[in-house]
This record gives structure tokens, C-alpha cells and sequence, in this order.
């Protein structure tokens, strides 16, 4: 796998994301920027770390960690492995006495474990070019990613591929069903179809 290193920019939460979070990974040797949508839990567990916040008790991904280690394990790197039918898997690499094992991954549970033991996060580059943003001058010049927003990144017809913008609309309608909010849904399900090119 033809891999890029990538890191952490920011979390953003939109009320137009029915409670999912868009992390925001950073290319290291690069400018493009790959939005990875995540849920609550998982987006809670990576800014608590981040921020160097312990909770009272462990979370799953400390609890995991700390098994990792009690093991003898070490986990060597993450990677986002492949973008699949609007869905991105991942992969844990981790070495248990001299074996290196590749176990299969949410990328959010990944990414949750990789700040907790400081490891290289590394994107497929294939999934790079199919779902990578590339910001526009003006964003570059702007230091950090408080300004990312997602309804802008949603709306712009010309960011991101096409298939990152209909999986993340695919997951907005079915969270909007789940809630029964179906005027909401409605809206949603003509985006999608205006990008996949249906017509009703």
C-alpha cells in the first residue's frame, strides 16, 4: 500500500450532522485534507486525549490500550486502508513478540488508539485522491481549522469527490430516518439523488 502520513486538524460538530463529528486529517508533506465523519463516542474519546483530559475511569479505547500493553504488544501505526461502497475501513498495525498483526479497524477506533500510544496515522493514497479536499489559497494562508464547515464543504459541488459527499449524505439520511424526521430526510434524499443523478 502506497501510504501518506497524515494528522490531526480539528473535530467539527454541525447540527446539520444528526450528531456525527467531521474529523479533519491533514496531509504531513502535503495540503490536502481528508474529512472523515465519526460518531459522538469516538469523537469524545479522540478530543479527550487530545486534550489530555482523564476521565474517572477508563474508555474502551484506554481499556483496549492498556490490554495492548498488558499483553506485550505495540501498536506501530493506523491506517485508513480503503474507501468501499462510501465507507472508510482501517487497519491496526500492532507487534506481539516479534509478529507484526494487521488487525481490521473502524478508522475512528483507530485513530482513537494512535493518539493514545502516539503512533503514525498513514491514509491509503488511493483513498487520497478519490476523497481528498484540496483547500484554496485563501485557506492555507488561514492557521488552524476553526473555519472548516461542513454544510460549506457539502454545498461546494467542486471539494472532495462526489462519492465522499453522497456517503456523507447517506449517513445524514439514515441518522434523520432514525429519528423519524423525515422533512429532513426528504431534502437529503434530493441532494443524493441530485448527485447520483436520479431523478424522483
Amino acid at each position: 500500500m502506497n501510504k501518506v502520513e497524515v494528522e490531526i486538524l480539528g473535530l467539527s460538530a454541525n447540527s446539520s450532522t444528526g450528531g456525527a463529528y467531521a474529523l479533519l486529517l491533514k496531509e504531513v508533506y502535503g495540503t490536502r485534507r481528508l474529512p472523515v465523519l465519526i460518531g459522538t463516542f469516538e469523537a469524545q474519546s479522540i478530543a479527550l486525549e487530545l486534550e489530555g483530559i482523564k476521565p474517572p475511569r477508563p474508555l474502551t479505547h484506554d481499556l483496549l490500550k492498556s490490554v495492548i500493553d498488558h499483553l506485550g504488544g505495540v501498536i506501530i501505526e493506523v491506517q485508513i486502508t480503503e474507501l468501499r461502497e462510501s465507507t472508510f475501513y482501517g487497519k491496526i498495525i500492532i507487534e506481539i513478540a516479534g509478529l507484526t498483526n494487521e488487525i481490521d479497524s473502524r478508522p475512528s477506533d483507530a485513530i482513537a488508539l494512535a493518539v493514545r500510544a502516539n503512533v503514525p496515522i498513514y491514509v491509503n493514497e488511493e483513498v487520497m485522491k478519490v476523497a481528498a479536499i484540496v483547500p484554496t489559497s485563501k485557506e492555507e494562508e488561514t492557521p488552524g481549522e476553526e473555519n472548516f464547515n461542513e454544510e460549506d464543504f457539502f454545498a461546494d459541488k467542486t471539494s472532495g469527490s462526489k462519492e465522499v459527499r453522497i456517503a456523507a449524505l447517506q449517513d445524514l439520511l439514515r441518522k434523520a430516518i432514525e429519528k423519524e424526521d423525515y422533512e429532513r430526510a426528504a431534502k437529503l434524499r434530493d441532494e443524493i439523488n441530485k448527485l447520483t443523478g436520479k431523478t424522483n
